[in-house]
């Protein structure tokens, strides 16, 4: 078996606003592996700035990855702990290898066009007027859930979208998630809360910064409606660690993205102690290409969650790889018919 790693560079579509500013292009990675002919391929899903592993050495260590890919999925997994976008990476690519199909990894009722996955319709930020526009396309295009990223432009213009919305829909019509990135102090999380508990939210995505465990846990507590932990995960590695943030931090939900947290087996391993805990959670992905989604929301449905889930269909970018992912009024399907504009070749 022989293994190779490439840079992909994606473009998106328009620029796209975070909490942590805009973004323009997104940098990914993929390891092909080829073995007796076949090959298969897994992304290695990295977000600068926010992943665990952003650190200079990343190239070397997919070197590293690539020239003991002999050690195998699960021994490559352990020696990866600290990178786990390369470990999501390394689960998908391996998968992909063994698979008739390089691209179908995990066949299910959703794989052949029977069942789809709910989803939340995205509303990035921007100016007032962008985040409109964004939110009544969602609206048209049939979402039921939408999540607003908030905290970078004024508060009370935040407040008027969200009294929009409600104003239109009722709680049980569209469900509304926020995801704050962190952006609200300590001193002021509790105050802002109670101000968005007026429009009956689902949740909100980590209100304050990370590594304030004890300003988290005490908002947990008393906040008005649920707290869902999100970058509060990264960089968790141990499975006992996970488990005492969790005890100490008791969220009401978590949100799980492989690329960030050690692939699938690391996301289970949150799964399992959430579940032991009582405390809700889904999966998102972290603006991967086609490929790292596709690996991502097959597996996703094998875990029979309900409730809408965090992915899309890299319609962000101008130079994405034309996968069977689709969406249609709020949920997200394969259909094989459209097929995959995907040769290995390019990355020769």
């Amino acid at each position: 078996m022989t293994a190779t790693y490439y840079k992909y560079i994606l473009d998106f579509k328009r620029p796209s606003g975070t909490s942590r500013g805009i973004m323009t292009q997104k940098e990914t990675w993929f390891i092909v592996l080829e073995q007796e002919g076949v090959k298969g391929i897994g992304e290695c899903g990295i977000l600068r700035g926010l992943s665990a592993d952003d650190r200079p050495d990343y190239e070397a260590k997919l070197q590293w990855t690539c020239e003991n890919i002999h050690l195998g999925k699960n021994k490559l997994w352990e020696e990866l702990i600290a990178f786990p976008s390369i470990q999501f990476g390394v689960e998908t690519a391996f998968l992909s290898l063994v698979s008739e199909n390089p691209f179908l990894l995990f066949p299910s009722a959703f794989t052949n066009q029977e069942k789809s996955i709910p989803i939340n319709g995205l509303v990035w930020m921007g100016n007032e007027d962008f985040m409109m526009e964004q939110i009544q396309e969602k609206i048209e295009q049939g979402f039921n859930c939408i999540k607003l990223k908030i905290g970078a432009i004024d508060f009370d213009k935040e407040l008027k979208l969200l009294r929009f919305i409600r104003t239109n829909f009722s709680s049980e019509q569209m469900e509304i998630r926020v995801d704050a990135n962190g952006s609200f102090s300590s001193n002021e999380a509790l105050d802002i809360l109670n101000q968005l508990s007026e429009f009956k939210l689902h949740s909100i995505e980590q209100p304050i910064k990370k590594n304030n465990t004890d300003s988290m846990a005490d908002l947990c507590k008393v906040t008005p409606f649920p707290i869902a932990l999100d970058e509060e995960l990264i960089g968790v590695f141990k499975q006992e660690d996970k488990d005492v943030l969790l005890q100490k931090i008791k969220p009401q939900f978590i949100i799980l993205k492989p690329s960030f947290i050690g692939g699938f087996k690391g996301t289970i391993e949150w799964i399992l102690l959430a579940e032991k805990y009582n405390i809700g959670w889904w999966i998102t992905s972290a603006l991967e290409s086609n490929i790292g989604l596709n690996a991502i929301a097959q597996w996703t449905y094998l875990l029979n969650n309900s409730m809408p889930q965090g992915l899309g269909t890299g319609a962000l970018y101008t130079n994405n790889f034309e996968s069977p992912l689709t969406v249609e009024k709020g949920k997200l399907w394969y259909k094989s018919e459209l097929g995959w504009k995907f040769e290995f070749e390019q990355f020769s």
